[in-house]
């Protein structure tokens, strides 16, 4: 379709408004430069929909553009941006009809220039610390002695070996459940928090680990993630958190319960060292063995003394005695139950001879009869039929039908 049709000379063509927006978003859409731009300027008019969808304009001094990101973009963005952050927008511009303006479709958005990442850092500190996200009240204690560790890592990092390896060292008793994920880039902070929940809703975990190696901030920013940290924060478990190396802070140290300055720090901060314990548990050991040897001995003499109050207060005897006299009773009663069943059995037999004979059976079997209508009703009197009528006839040795003849 074109503005101008050819016939026999160019003629003006009526379109509709909705042909001319739909030709006017496929020439965005055919110009591959703008299907892939990047562009600088200034966030105004911010708003997050209740849908997750962001709106927001992109200005410089000259110009402006209305620019969309949805939800499934703006979840993979490190903090949300405001007016006046001055960021990098990359998307596609296309029409949006309904509205008839066109607009970028944004898949990306990174603060421009650089120390944007500190200061992405230290919003969203002074944002967590202001709802109390750091607080020592919100603190779990670290248990002393745990039986099973959970680790939040990447499965092939070094800093997952300085783990493993402090703890088989210092607490070999220790059992360890593992949940690998990603701990750099875009994708790291969902599989983050999903490994955290998974860990948090066993009943069989201890403490849990979140750790990895050093490097840049950068490197490091998924546990800068404001998701990653509100997921700590709600953990039922106490979490260590050993991220980076001596000098590197995350977001996730201040909301962790503890704070270790190395994955294999973290580590040693998790169990006690037995190398430290042993002595003292070889005394504990000495003592309660000798406690339990007396409280055995002392146990044991009871024992014989009550087993020799028992051996002459027995019941057995009288049970005896009670066992032989119960079965003689039974005897009896099952006796006793049959001359009385004899007895009314006979009774029966002569009550039932007696009804026999006055019985209804009885008399018809001497010729009489008994005489019903349709319904069932015993005939008495001629006046009960008429002529046609169908009767049954009962006589001693069954029944039949008759009819009225005449009446």
């Amino acid at each position: 379709m074109g503005f101008l049709r050819q016939t026999d000379r160019y003629e003006p063509q009526t379109w509709t408004v909705s042909e001319l927006t739909n030709y006017i978003r496929d020439l965005f859409e055919v110009d591959f430069r703008l299907q892939d731009v990047e562009l600088e300027g200034e966030i105004s008019n911010f708003t997050q929909a209740r849908s997750g969808h962001l709106y927001f304009t992109l200005k410089d001094a000259n110009a402006q553009l209305k620019c969309v990101m949805w939800r499934s973009a703006a979840e993979r963005l490190r903090l949300l941006p405001q007016d006046g952050d001055a960021v990098v927008v990359h998307g596609r511009i296309s029409i949006y009809e309904a509205g008839g303006v066109y607009q970028l479709y944004a898949d990306r958005l990174q603060p421009a220039g650089r120390g944007d990442l500190a200061l992405a850092f230290e919003r969203l500190k002074q944002q967590l610390s202001d709802e109390g996200l750091f607080d020592a009240a919100h603190k779990q204690p670290i248990p002393a002695f745990p039986r099973k560790i959970g680790i939040v890592t990447s499965a092939d990092a070094a800093a997952l070996r300085d783990i493993l390896n402090v703890l088989a060292r210092r607490w070999p008793l220790v059992q360890v459940l593992i949940a690998p994920t990603l701990v750099q880039g875009n994708d790291a902070p969902p599989q983050i928090v999903r490994a955290l929940r998974w860990l948090d809703g066993r009943t069989d975990i201890d403490t849990i680990l979140v750790s990895r190696g050093g490097g840049s901030m950068e490197d490091l920013w998924a546990f800068n993630d404001e998701r990653v940290a509100r997921a700590i924060f709600a953990a039922q478990h106490p979490i260590i958190s050993g991220v980076g190396h001596e000098v590197d802070f995350t977001i996730s140290d201040f909301v962790a319960d503890l704070r270790a300055p190395t994955p294999s720090a973290a580590a040693e901060l998790a169990v006690p060292d037995i190398a430290e314990i042993a002595p003292l548990l070889a005394g504990v050991q000495a003592h309660l063995h000798g406690v339990m040897a007396d409280h055995l001995a002392q146990k044991q003499r009871q024992v014989q003394t009550l087993s020799r109050h028992l051996s002459l207060l027995s019941p057995r005897g009288r049970v005896d005695s009670h066992r032989q006299r119960l079965d003689m009773l039974h005897g009896r009663l099952a006796q006793a139950m049959q001359r009385k069943l004899a007895k009314a059995e006979g009774r029966l037999a002569v009550v039932q001879a007696q009804l026999a004979a006055v019985g209804p059976l009885a008399t018809l079997s001497r010729g009489y009869a008994i005489v019903r209508d349709a319904d069932g009703r015993v005939i008495r009197s001629v006046g009960q039929v008429a002529a046609g009528d169908g009767l049954e006839v009962q006589v001693g040795d069954g029944r039949f039908p008759v009819q009225v003849q005449k009446a």
